[in-house]
């Protein structure tokens, strides 16, 4: 059986955090009341015209800038014709030929090799409302939530030009944090404002064959794209290898099964009979238009990357994590314009504050902890007001609760102890109660050491300098 390579291209909808809809006045927010934010132009009632949001054509051309792309200066909106029950007017408000942005790039680097990803194209359209499906054996019926019918988006194509299911994960978190950046989406996964559709086919390696290829739905997660995109791949191998062909065709991700199903037959742009919107008019873009976007463009992840490598001295790997998102990039430099010791406030970001952020599920701008309270706790921390392993404690309890290091410490006795004749009389109270131990360090052991001072830490609770604690040790048994 050859050795198969994937073909994958992504279709990825990002819906814009502009204060109102793409074509009319009705607020655009999630989680209201179903059927409040609504209106006959964005039911698409007959007689009504819509007028584009122009927060929508300067959040779409500051994406395709920071994607790299071409910005068309002549474009227009289509009609995209089709019927889902949770569409009223039966058609989406979207481009077809005259996109407003084409032929970008974004540049990737997996497992150390670097790749350059193309950009398809960048074009803007409307959302559709939501379907709520009713529960239970007798629950034979469905609801229509029409509050999202309007809801601006950007649907952003990749060429075919990724080869794994982790070069696609890869892609998307870089997309995501991009998008973020420049402040167009919030990329709430969980509240549908980033989705993704993916497209694969798969091919023996070193060709550059063509073949059928499929398109998966419902992925609410990078995890879920990274599975299903996984498990495609090994159906599309397994028919492949048997000497069956793969059809074209649409399918959905099963997350409980880890396997895809089949949906429908793959539809072709001529099923959606796109015609350009006779009510809205052409798009013509000054120059001047672009380069003021483009000035006010912020600092991209890439390139706050490379600046903290070089400003910070920062090994690539931190760098990376660091810039993964603005808001934890905005944290950890206001920390260190504070305390300047990069690597050490990179150290207690990474860890400790990511750790926490995992295990309550919280986004950085949802803490309590500011910059100004780790920097507090790392100067105690530095002048020996407290050991390390106190520190963490302090550190969580700021976390949950936002009170200040210098706080819980007074409040919980837990300044550290370098009181040597103090430590002295543990020390000794600990070399007697263990004497097997003592005989070990004499006789060579040097892990017996690390076992008297986890000892003296143990008995004060581990308030007690754990160099002060080692030296003295050192000097009773040798």
């Amino acid at each position: 059986m050859p050795e198969y390579e994937a073909v994958i291209g992504l279709e990825v909808h990002v819906e814009l955090r502009t204060r109102s809809k793409a074509f009319c006045n009705c607020p655009n927010v999630f989680g209201s009341e179903p059927n409040t934010n609504v209106c006959p132009i964005c039911l698409g009632l007959p007689g009504v015209l819509p007028v584009l949001n122009q927060a929508v054509l300067e959040y779409a051309v500051r994406t395709g800038l920071a994607l790299n792309c071409e910005i068309a200066s002549f474009s227009k909106f289509d009609r995209k014709n089709y019927f889902y029950p949770d569409l009223p007017k039966n058609y989406q408000i979207s481009q077809y030929d005259l996109p407003l942005c084409r032929n970008g790039y974004l540049d990737l680097e997996v497992n150390g090799v670097r790749r350059r990803i193309g950009i398809t194209r960048v074009h803007m359209e409307e959302d559709a409302g939501k379907l709520i499906h009713g529960e239970g054996e007798k629950a034979d019926y469905s609801l229509v939530d029409t509050n999202r019918s309007g809801v601006p988006l950007l649907e952003i194509v990749t060429e075919p030009d990724l080869r794994s299911p982790e070069e696609a994960r890869a892609f998307l978190e870089k997309l995501k944090a991009i998008l973020q950046y420049i402040d167009v989406s919030d990329c709430k996964m969980e509240e549908g404002s980033l989705r993704c559709d993916a497209n694969i086919s798969v091919r023996p390696s070193g060709t550059d064959i063509l073949n059928p290829k499929t398109e998966i739905k419902n992925m609410n997660s990078f995890r879920a794209v990274y599975r299903a995109l996984g498990a495609e791949m090994e159906r599309q191998c397994a028919i492949w290898g048997a000497g069956d062909r793969v059809v074209r065709e649409t399918r959905a991700w099963n997350e409980a099964e880890g396997t895809t199903v089949a949906m429908r037959t793959k539809e072709e742009a001529s099923d959606y009979r796109y015609f350009p919107d006779p009510d809205l008019v052409p798009i013509v873009i000054g120059r001047d238009f672009v380069v003021r976007i483009r000035e006010e463009l912020p600092e991209l992840p890439e390139a706050r990357r490379q600046r903290f490598i070089k400003e910070y001295g920062l090994p690539s790997y931190d760098a990376g994590v660091l810039t993964s998102s603005r808001p934890l990039a905005d944290f950890y430099e206001a920390c260190v314009s504070a305390y300047r010791d990069p690597k050490t406030v990179s150290n207690w970001v990474m860890g400790e504050f990511l750790r926490l952020l995992k295990v309550f599920d919280l986004e950085v701008t949802e803490t309590r902890l500011t910059p100004s309270h780790l920097v507090e706790m790392l100067e105690l921390l530095k002048e020996g007001t407290i050991s390390g392993k106190i520190a963490k404690a302090v550190f969580e309890e700021m976390f949950q609760t936002g009170k200040r290091a210098r706080e819980i410490i007074e409040a919980k006795g837990l300044i550290q102890i370098s009181d040597e004749e103090e430590l002295g009389r543990v020390v000794d109270e600990v070399l007697a109660a263990h004497p097997g131990v003592v005989t070990d360090y004499r006789n060579g052991k040097e892990k017996a050491l690390a076992f008297l001072v986890g000892q003296v830490m143990k008995a004060t609770r581990g308030k007690a300098n754990p160099q002060t604690v080692n030296r003295i040790i050192k000097e009773k048994i040798q």
